[in-house]
């Protein structure tokens, strides 16, 4: 029988005998979609691995500190987003760029063969990756992943009007970027 509530998860990783078990199926349940969160922000696969690699060790560490306010994921979520933030802070600080292998032949490939579609999507990511953090996120959130307002709320802790009005910025800064692009 395979645990999947976040009840049952949390229980697991609460009792000493059980805390590898729990956490082997809390990374199980939200390993793929935390990935997908932190790779739209960091462009580059193997620091996204070391982001998620430092988020799950603090779940690990901090479980118990859960106050089960929030759903599981949300919890998750937010310390991938601040690990993702600390990262992007640090990377800023040093001023280096990381190119990522496999997207950059990509973006050689794509040139040469001008396919129309993968441009304008990297047009598109150019795009976000312009806009300010908050726009950012909430623009990933709602038009790649398809989130509701009320899950983002949560996701962020902020008010649904405050998205709503980041989200139509956003979308009016990428039509103009998407100009120049």
């Amino acid at each position: 029988m395979s645990l999947t509530t976040d009840s049952e998860i949390l229980s697991l990783c609460l009792k000493e005998d059980t805390k590898k078990e729990g956490f082997r199926l809390l990374m199980e349940k939200f390993q793929e979609p935390i990935y997908w969160q932190i790779r739209r922000q960091i462009k580059n696969h193997d620091d996204t691995n070391d982001i998620m690699q430092n988020t799950f060790l603090k779940v690990y560490q901090n479980i118990e500190n859960f106050r089960n306010d929030s759903a599981l994921y949300t919890w998750v979520f937010r310390i991938a987003r601040n690990e993702t933030l600390n990262f992007l802070n640090s990377a800023a600080s040093r001023r280096t760029v990381d190119l990522d292998p496999v997207l950059f032949e990509e973006s050689a490939m794509s040139s040469s063969y001008s396919i129309p579609g993968h441009l304008i999507e990297q047009k598109l990511m150019r795009a976000v990756e312009l806009l300010p953090e908050k726009q950012q996120v909430v623009f990933t959130l709602k038009y790649f992943e398809d989130k509701k307002y009320t899950e983002i709320a949560e996701l962020l802790g902020t008010s649904e009007g405050a998205l709503k009005a980041s989200y139509h910025h956003a979308v009016k800064k990428i039509k103009e970027l998407m100009k120049i692009i």
